[in-house]
Parts: structure tokens; C-alpha cells; sequence
């Protein structure tokens, strides 16, 4: 019988706007075979599965793909398109034997094992704890959300979860009036309706009309003015402490003495801003619960491929069970 670590696989990342796909043997993504299709070029995943593994005349043993969605007995549907991802169509589209789905903060979780060190980028330093105690994942990119992971007899384990979509913590009255302005074309507004590349894209565009200056502008054009344009620090400023907020909430939820890790590529891109701009303090903000939030070690994970990563380190784990 071939080691897990010998085994072929096919793993996949859908985001909301691309795929990402990639072979691996155990746990060793094979950065070379990383391709990336994009979503609005395709009407489904099988049709990029096969073109890929017919382009590298691969034959791979499992797949795994992490999905932006959530995942049950097998069967996802993502949440920012309209594709539906099937186990049992991965199976025909890869001829793999053994075939796994992900929401991609699982994936993530599963990865955190993998990380390269020079992949972590500190933000908080937190207090050292054993190397078994609960994580947390939160990702920020297309969409939101994010996961507890947990270490349990030699396996890890990521329960699946839908935090983006959890009614948004709001505490001043001018966050009252962006959740009004939100509220008035998308209803009550969740987490992701903020936290998302389009959700601070609204963030700019509610700061225009709340001082009746400037013009709705991309994520990136705003991103260039910060330093420069007034509104542009602003939105970044409101944006980095409702992310403080929801990310402390979430640690007081799951208790993440092993460490809370910030992914995906909006939280990569607001990376030198997040302290700057009062993350830390959103995070701790938690009444007499203040200074108890500083045990939480907070990391910007940086590897673009950690869901990848993660996605092998699972099939690995589920190859290797007796």
C-alpha cells in the first residue's frame, strides 16, 4: 500500500471570484502545479477540474476542494456565486477514490499546522499556552468568516461555521446610521455586509453621502488615498474597528488561547493599517473582560495558498485513519 505521503491528490480553493487549483503528495502542495481559472469563465467546477488534470496528465487517488460556502453531508452551494459543489461529481470529474468538501475556513484551519513561520505576521502578541489549545481562524476577503479549530487524539478538528452572516455588533450612533444606510438596500446588514471587499466599499460610499463630499470610490482606489484623502482613513478607521470588534467577540466565544490567525485578502491588504488605525484596542474593548482579551495571540497569516495547504493536510489525515 502507498504512504499518504506518496499519494497523488487534486486540491482546489474556490473563492468568490477565483479557483485555484493544485497537486499534491501528503501534505506538500506542489507550488509548480498551482494554477488559477477564474470563476466567471466557467459554469461549474468539473469543467476546471478536467481541464486541469487533462493539461498535467494527472491521475490523482482524493481530492479536496475548500469552498466560500457552507458544506453538508458532502454538498455545498457558495455564497457570492452560483455554483454548487457536489462530492460525488468532484469523484467523476477527478476519478479519485477518496473526496472531500471544505468551507475554506476549514480548509484554513486545517493548514495552521503548515504555516511557515516567515508566513505569520504578528499583531498582538498574546500569552504563550500549551501547543493543544483551541485557534481561531477569521478570513476576510470576498466574503467573511470564520472558525474554530481544535486538536483531539492526534486529529484536527474545524466545525464548520457561517460567522459573516451574524447580525453586525454596533455601538456609537454613527455606526447606527452606516447599519440605516446599509439596511436600506441590502436589510439588516450582517457581518460580512461590512467586513468583505465589497462591505468597505460601502463603508466609503456611506462616508460620502454622510458628508455630503467626495465620490463612491473601489476598494483599491481607496486603498491608494489612504494617507492622503481624508474619507479614505476614515473608512479604513471604521472598518479596522468593526473588524477589532467581531474578532474579540468571536475569541470570547470559542477561547483561543492557541492563537487567533487573520486570512484571506482584504485582512492581507489591510495588514499595516489594522494596529495603526485601533485594532487592538476594538479588540479589547470588552468592558472588565478588557484585559483578559490580552492573553489572545493575533497572527496575519500571509501564505496565499494556506487553504490549499490545508486541503492536502486533510486528506492526509482521513488517508491515514485506520
Amino acid at each position: 500500500m502507498i504512504g499518504t505521503e506518496g499519494m497523488l491528490a487534486v486540491v482546489a480553493d474556490i473563492g468568490g471570484t477565483n479557483t485555484r487549483v493544485a497537486l499534491a503528495r501528503g501534505t506538500d502542495v506542489q507550488k509548480d502545479s498551482i494554477r488559477r481559472y477564474r470563476n466567471a469563465d466557467h459554469p461549474g467546477l468539473a469543467p476546471v477540474l478536467r481541464s486541469y488534470l487533462a493539461d498535467l496528465g494527472a491521475e490523482p487517488a482524493a481530492a479536496c476542494v475548500a469552498m466560500a460556502g457552507p458544506v453538508r453531508d458532502g454538498v455545498g452551494r457558495l455564497t457570492n456565486l452560483d455554483w454548487t459543489i457536489d462530492r460525488s461529481v468532484i469523484a467523476d470529474a477527478t476519478g479519485a477514490g477518496t473526496v472531500a468538501v471544505l468551507n475554506d475556513l476549514s480548509a484554513q484551519g486545517h493548514a495552521l499546522d503548515f504555516i511557515p513561520a516567515d508566513a505569520l505576521t504578528p499583531l498582538m502578541p498574546g500569552v504563550d499556552t500549551h501547543a493543544h489549545a483551541a485557534r481561531l481562524v477569521v478570513g476576510v476577503g470576498t466574503g467573511m468568516n470564520a472558525a474554530p479549530v481544535f486538536r483531539l487524539g492526534g486529529q484536527t478538528l474545524v466545525p464548520p461555521s457561517e460567522s459573516g452572516h451574524i447580525t453586525l455588533p454596533l455601538q456609537t450612533e454613527e455606526e447606527l446610521r452606516l447599519k440605516d444606510f446599509i439596511a436600506a438596500k441590502h436589510g439588516t446588514p450582517g457581518v460580512e455586509d461590512v467586513l468583505s471587499g465589497r462591505g468597505f466599499e460601502r463603508v466609503h460610499a456611506w462616508l460620502c453621502a454622510e458628508t455630503g463630499t467626495g465620490t463612491p470610490k473601489s476598494a483599491s482606489d481607496i486603498m491608494a488615498g489612504v494617507g492622503s484623502d481624508a474619507l479614505s482613513d476614515r473608512a479604513v478607521a471604521v472598518f479596522t474597528r468593526i473588524l477589532g470588534r467581531v474578532t474579540g467577540n468571536l475569541a470570547l466565544v470559542t477561547l483561543p488561547f492557541g492563537g487567533i490567525f487573520l486570512c484571506g485578502g482584504v485582512a492581507r491588504h489591510f495588514a499595516p493599517h489594522l494596529m495603526p488605525m485601533g485594532f487592538g484596542e476594538a479588540f479589547c474593548d470588552k468592558g472588565r473582560f478588557s484585559d483578559f482579551m490580552t492573553q489572545f495571540p493575533v497572527h496575519l497569516v500571509t501564505d496565499d495558498y494556506a487553504a490549499l495547504t490545508g486541503s492536502a493536510a486533510h486528506l492526509a489525515e482521513l488517508m491515514a485513519r485506520p
